[in-house]
């Protein structure tokens, strides 16, 4: 059988006259045109001073040759016509399983060729998209472009496998979590998300705010996001209960554009774009503090410095002013640009202040000297594509455009820079050069893309993307003249333009975000196929650092293998060492290598099995060094963190574990039986993270 749908909710059924034996091969093109020259000489001589094309009456041998379909069958999904606007279908083989969606929303399951139907659900108001069923055919992905979602449906069950939506406009902000587990991003269209950046899944969605979100950011300790929306709100989410536990308003209705929060988490600020004022208030009472005056244009951003309770603030009225928080919110410094401030950031030690203007520069300050060490010309880096109904070239329109979000490397010592373009920036903030170009996106369906005039698209009666090619697509309604408007006056077709809106490193140093018009990318670090080795020399090699695996020489075995730096022979040595023998090797352990094994082991945690093993190495480690490591602090802050998200995580997931076994109330032997299953030692596993958990906080 062979079936076909067509966009009016109609299933033709047409059968073959010709079995799957039957069929024959076709022959090589060179053979056809033999036959065709062949019989057309023969014909022409029987029928001379006739003109005839084609034959009127072919013989029996090639009507035989032909395979012929006959409709048998012709089904109507709904006579009445309410879903008579098919928007997509997928068939399963094996279990002649039929499935269509329409515009409505709503999906049909039949089964064919009887065309039984099984069920039919709606899952949105928006149309299906896209449809995929799985090699089995027990689950059903449905895709909503409309909404951004994703569902995957257990048909059999009637239930849910997963549930992902985006936002459903652009994203505008985002922010890492302390540790680097969480991203949460704000939107134009109201919504908070919180997504895990091992699954890449949106878990949480907080929907309070009735306008656009502008900035959200997270407290440092990672449990409180904090989102300013222009409804005139600042809004504190807790992760614990997932709510939405106090609300931040001014005395008068002001729209937010910016938002910071200082290192202890207890004060935050938000700025107005239109009274021009800053407003601080306490986390703990919710109460308004006080309201910063002097800027002479709307708020563009702020900035807290991690290390002092200094708030540096960016107008349009083109200064950057510091603001003391201990001493009666004075102003303790103003910095004089010579263009609107649209972006400050701090660097992750507070010793340098990064300022973007709208001339397309990017400067850097030594904030408690007032004085400006260097200067970056980013214009031209910023290759702003041209759009479709531009008059100019790329070129000159980038002359005009400059970076709209700024944000430092966990080291402090590149900056991330983008704007209005494809191209994301980074630059050596010492030497103030670029270092690498990232284009976030080739697709051309996007506005601005383009770098040259494509003159295939320009006709005597201007450009083809003044006509809206969209229209009439899902209607069936022919393509009308410009100028003339049929239907819905409300309706909007446009084309989205490619932007970067947001940009922030990760504190564990191994990843970068970026919130675009594709939705929100993360750039990580791939260091697993590069040859690095660290202070190498003739001797190490695999087979010497075997032997003295062999001699029980553990520390220089250990120290070897981190000179060749390959992570599989690392892991090989490391778990080959006793454990009564780890409190010894790490105690003789050089200083330069402690940061080597506790990078590993982060690394280690998010593969490995080994915890518990891992988590006596780390808390050995982090004990029996832990005062010479703190001297270095800032430098060794990344790694540290990427060290506490790998145990984090595991600390959650052992703790739903623990959890669900008390739940089920088995008794003790079982429970022992359980632990020895999982191959962990329940209470002291438990007490091992815990321990290393609050060592690490």
């Amino acid at each position: 059988f062979l079936y076909t749908v067509s966009r009016d909710g109609a299933l033709c059924v047409w059968q073959c006259d010709t079995e799957l034996d039957g069929l024959k091969p076709m022959p090589p093109k060179e053979a056809r045109q033999k036959k065709n020259v062949k019989d057309d000489d023969g014909f022409l001589e029987e029928h001379k001073g006739e003109e005839i094309h084609g034959k009127a009456n072919p013989n029996e041998q090639e009507r035989r040759e032909k395979v012929k379909y006959t409709r048998v069958a012709k089904y109507f999904f709904n006579k009445e016509g309410d879903f008579n606007n098919l928007t997509s279908a997928a068939y399963h083989k094996k279990t002649h399983l039929l499935v269509t969606g329409f515009a409505s929303g709503i999906f049909h399951l039949h089964e064919l060729p009887d065309f039984n139907l099984i069920h039919s659900l709606s899952i949105s108001d928006q149309r299906i998209a896209s449809i995929s069923i799985n090699s089995t055919g027990d689950w059903i992905a449905f895709g909503c472009s409309g909404l951004g979602q994703l569902l995957v449906w257990e048909w059999q069950s009637e239930s849910y496998v997963l549930k992902q939506q985006g936002h459903f406009n652009s994203m505008v902000s985002l922010a890492y979590s302390p540790d680097g587990q969480y991203i949460v991003t704000g939107g134009e269209d109201g919504k908070v998300k919180v997504w895990n950046t091992s699954s890449s899944f949106c878990f949480v969605t907080f929907t309070d705010h009735s306008s656009g979100v502008t900035a959200v950011t997270f407290t440092s300790n990672g449990y409180v996001i904090l989102s300013a929306s222009l409804d005139g709100t600042v809004r504190a989410f807790d992760l614990h209960r997932y709510r939405n536990f106090r609300t931040f308003t001014s005395p008068r209705p002001s729209q937010f554009s910016c938002l910071a929060v200082d290192s202890s988490g207890e004060i935050v600020s938000a700025g107005s774009q239109d009274s021009f004022e800053i407003f601080i208030w306490s986390m703990q009472s919710g109460r308004l503090l006080d309201v910063l005056s002097g800027h002479e244009g709307p708020i563009s951003s702020l900035s807290f410095n991690p290390m002092k309770c200094v708030l540096a603030s960016g107008s349009w009225d083109k200064t950057v002013k510091l603001w003391d928080m201990l001493d009666s919110w004075r102003t303790k410094e103003t910095l004089m640009l010579n263009s609107d401030v649209l972006v400050v950031a701090f660097r992750p030690d507070g010793k340098e202040l990064a300022v973007a203007s709208l001339n397309g520069q990017i400067t850097f300050w030594d904030h408690e000297n007032a004085v400006q060490v260097g200067s970056i010309e980013g214009r031209h880096d910023l290759q702003m594509g041209r759009k479709e109904l531009d008059k100019i070239t790329a070129k000159q329109s980038a002359k005009g455009k400059s970076f709209t979000t700024l944000c430092y490397s966990a080291d402090g010592q590149s900056i991330l820079a983008g704007g209005l373009s494809k191209f994301v920036c980074i630059y050596n903030v010492k030497e103030q050069i670029l270092m690498k170009k990232f284009e976030i996106s080739c697709n051309f369906s996007l506005d601005a893309m383009e770098e040259y005039l494509d003159r295939r698209k320009m006709t005597e009666f201007g450009s083809m993307a003044l006509i809206d090619e969209g229209t009439g697509d899902e209607d069936g309604v022919a393509i009308p003249l410009p100028g003339v408007k049929t239907g819905d006056m409300s309706s909007r077709h446009f084309k989205p333009e490619i932007r970067v809106t947001c940009l922030r490193f990760s504190p564990t140093g191994r990843s970068w975000a970026a919130t675009t018009t594709e939705g929100l990318l993360i750039y990580s670090l791939d260091a697993g196929l590069i040859f690095d080795p660290f202070e190498l020399d003739i001797d190490v090699t695999p087979s010497n650092i075997r032997k003295k695996l062999h001699q029980k020489e553990y520390t220089m075995a250990i120290v070897m293998a981190l000179k060749l730096n390959e992570k599989k022979l690392i892991q090989e040595v490391i778990e080959a060492i006793p454990g009564n023998e780890v409190d010894v090797v790490c105690s003789s352990l050089p200083d330069l290598y402690v940061e080597k094994v506790l990078e590993f082991l982060a690394s280690a945690f998010e593969i490995s099995c080994h915890l518990e093993f891992y988590l006596i190495w780390a808390h050995k480690l982090l004990m029996l060094h832990g005062q010479k490591l703190k001297t270095r602090s800032q430098k060794l802050l990344p790694m540290i963190q990427f060290l506490q998200k790998s145990i984090q995580r595991h600390f959650e997931d052992v703790s739903k574990l623990y959890c669900s076994i008390r739940k089920t109330s088995v008794d003790e032997d079982d429970l022992e039986s359980s632990d020895t299953l999982l191959g962990i030692s329940g209470p002291g596993f438990l007490g091992y993270v815990t321990s290393n958990h609050c060592l690490l906080t």
